[in-house]
């Protein structure tokens, strides 16, 4: 037998999903998320999930792992000091920036700017000039070059390097040369280059794409060869770990720790990526999704069983140039802390979280603050007797003193209190959703709604009343979807170009030749992994405007398309997205910005998942009779278990279905069937 593991790292848990690729068994996990140390807890998981399902660690043989290292090391600031290198005269790119300052007309009087990642007394510029075409102007001075880097390396704090050169994503031999100095200087530091990083125009973005490259390089490669060095230890020679990159596929970790910039939003990108694999195979190809987790929820929209996926990342303050998943996120969690402010005696949840320590009051950690969680807990949608098949116990007296504070505060019962923090932590979650459907031109009625993580089917009825996307879709292990996520992808990487031509003035052939120059790139390093050529898919894309426009759009094609229609497979669907947008479309003056290749490798076949026997009664399944609080009043209700559920049976609201690593609520008014792949599918009652 082989087996794959998927391991998400979450702000409060870290979950673990095995697959059997046989019989597409699986079983799965959840451990505390250790935030000093991820491997810890991922380690934890390895050791807890083999021994509860009694699989030998050796006969898993591919490891797919999603991780925050590098979105942790931007956000806490603790990443390496960087030093830079930049054509003479272009060392106050990154100070410069686009001269922009957030805020109102008077933003700049209170705008305090962050310091920079690669600060200006660890920064050099090099004697040396390629114009715009590419073709060498002023050759490298290597004899001043050497003096200082040698200055700056005697300063003795520089623990990774950047080599972002003026045009370099046209010719990159001068930022090649450059390295070739450095290293000779830089023996043990890290060094990155732009026109590997990211060989695309707009200065100040290429330079801050790859300082924040190598700012979280040494973090990140230090996590990843230690992860495996251990992984290889409990697992033989053998095992193979991936990477989940920002843009929903996966990365050898060889390719992880090179390009990390790569990794930003690896977390978020595991969930849709597992809602993908789910609704697909029941049919449903336009999804939103939402993720709660115990810090954050993330949402995003899925068209076709495809992520929209951005041409650039944003965490924190930080924006660069990475394609990531068009993800939204927002601080409400299950550890979201509820307050009331003295001045406005108005009820507010997050974003500040519990976290994972103390954690909610009700999993008696030592938290006493009222979260989200703990409004669930008093509400009856979290039954302290059976959360997580009731392997953590759930205290609802402390769940109660918790949120008698907020009670105590605006002067209310504690009932209405729990249920205005659940619903001022719905109407947050909703405004996401808005963000990514209404404000981007899409209707979320014509959509499903998939929720999972954690916390998310607990509030998934609820969102799918204030979205009217129906039906509501938990996916199997919802609380491990991420998970799962990371097992069922694939292996990609890409190679792009800058293109600045109008497609008027180029032809098929032309755009043909460039393209297979970039897949032969784009291959390069899944080759370099051991993945045979004959084993890649390759997808393109193009990024267009109209001249003179500063935005883009980006559109997919196939060569066989291509050759078929011409660049009207470009400039049509880019047409009609621009319509639906802004509500006009030009219909000429196409501007082709970027091209790239997308090369995936072929990801091996796991067995489908089979449902248990369609026996059962509807009672046969059912746990326990129950309470919950909804709209101001008491429903009397059942929890049943979801593993024993089947596709004959219909569960009616109020009810709660419960398994191993989540729990969801159906409403009164609403039902629940299972279809064939596994799904639990709400739907307003008939």
């Amino acid at each position: 037998m082989s087996y794959r593991l998927g391991v998400d790292v979450g702000g409060t848990f870290t979950d673990l999903l095995l697959i059997n690729e046989q019989t597409g068994q699986t079983y799965t996990a959840k451990v505390p998320s250790t935030p000093h140390d991820s491997s810890v807890g991922v380690l934890n998981g390895v050791a807890r999930i083999c021994d509860e399902s009694g699989v030998d660690p050796k006969q898993i043989q591919r490891v797919m792992h999603g991780t925050t290292v590098a979105t942790n090391a931007v956000l806490t600031g603790k990443g390496a000091k960087v030093g830079l290198v930049t054509t003479k005269g272009y060392e106050q790119t990154l100070q410069v920036a686009r001269s922009f300052c957030p805020g109102g007309l008077g933003g700049w009087v209170s705008f305090v700017k962050k310091p920079l990642l690669a600060p200006l007394e660890l920064t050099i510029g090099a004697s040396e000039r390629i114009d715009a075409k590419g073709k060498v102007v002023t050759s490298i001075d290597e004899d001043t070059l050497r003096t200082d880097l040698k200055a700056l390396h005697a300063k003795g704090e520089v623990e990774a390097l950047t080599i972002c050169l003026i045009n370099a994503y046209i010719n990159g031999e001068h930022e090649e040369r450059v390295r070739e100095i450095a290293s000779e200087i830089f023996v043990d530091v890290p060094i990155s280059i732009s026109c590997d990083v990211v060989p695309e125009m707009q200065e100040y973005e290429r330079t801050e794409t790859t300082v924040v490259n190598s700012y979280v390089r040494p973090e990140v490669s230090k996590y990843v060869h230690n992860l495996q060095n251990a992984l290889v230890d409990r697992m033989g020679e053998d095992v193979q770990l991936s990477i989940l990159r920002s843009d929903g596929g996966l990365a050898s970790g060889r390719a992880s720790a090179d390009s990390p910039v790569n990794l930003l939003m690896s977390g978020p990108a595991g969930g849709v990526s597992g809602a993908i694999y789910f609704c697909s195979r029941a049919g449903y190809d336009n999804i939103l999704t939402f993720d709660m987790g115990g810090t954050s929820t993330d949402v995003a929209l899925i068209q076709n069983s495809k992520a929209k996926v951005r041409r650039e990342t944003i965490v924190g303050d930080v924006r660069v140039r990475a394609p990531s998943v068009d993800v939204r996120t927002v601080g409400a969690g299950g550890g979201s802390i509820a307050f009331v402010p003295e001045l406005t005696k108005a009820l507010r949840v997050g974003p500040e979280s519990a976290g994972a320590v103390p954690g909610p009051a009700a999993y008696m950690k030592g938290g006493t603050e009222p979260t989200v969680c703990d409004a669930n807990v008093v509400l009856g949608y979290l039954p302290s007797d059976v959360q997580l098949g009731g392997a953590m116990a759930i205290d609802r007296e402390a769940a109660v003193t918790a949120v008698t504070k907020v009670a105590d505060g605006m002067g209310i019962d504690v009932m209405e209190a729990a249920e205005g923090i659940i619903k001022i932590a719905n109407e947050a979650m909703f405004g996401a959703l808005r963000l990514v459907s209404v404000e981007q031109g899409y209707d979320p009625r014509d959509f499903a709604l998939v929720g999972f993580g954690g916390a998310g089917p607990l509030h998934a009825n609820a969102l799918g009343i204030l979205t009217e996307a129906w039906p509501v879709i938990v996916p199997p292990g919802p609380g491990v979807l991420c998970a799962y996520g990371d097992a069922t992808t694939q292996v990609q990487d890409e190679a792009a170009r800058t293109y600045l031509t109008l497609a008027q003035d180029t032809t098929t052939q032309m755009l043909l030749k460039d393209l297979n120059e970039l897949t032969a790139k784009a291959s390069e390093s899944l080759i370099a992994d051991g993945i045979a050529q004959a084993d890649l898919i390759v997808e393109y894309q193009a990024d267009l405007r109209y001249a003179g426009q500063a935005f883009e759009i980006s559109v997919e094609f196939t060569t066989d398309e291509l050759e078929e229609r011409g660049l009207a497979v470009l400039t049509d669907p880019f047409d009609n997205e621009h319509e639906k947008l802004f509500t006009f479309k030009l219909g000429n003056g196409h501007e082709i910005l970027m091209i790239r290749a997308v090369v995936k490798a072929k990801s091996g076949s796991i067995a489908e998942r089979r449902l248990g026997e369609a026996t059962l009664s509807l009672a046969d399944c059912k746990v326990q009779d129950t309470r919950f609080y909804y709209d101001g009043a008491w429903h009397e209700g059942a929890i049943y278990e979801r593993s024993k559920l089947h596709t004959k049976l219909v569960v009616p609201g109020p009810a709660i279905v419960s398994e191993m690593d989540s729990t969801t609520v159906v409403l009164p008014g609403y039902e629940a069937n299972i279809d064939s792949v596994g799904n639990l599918l709400i739907n307003p009652c008939k």
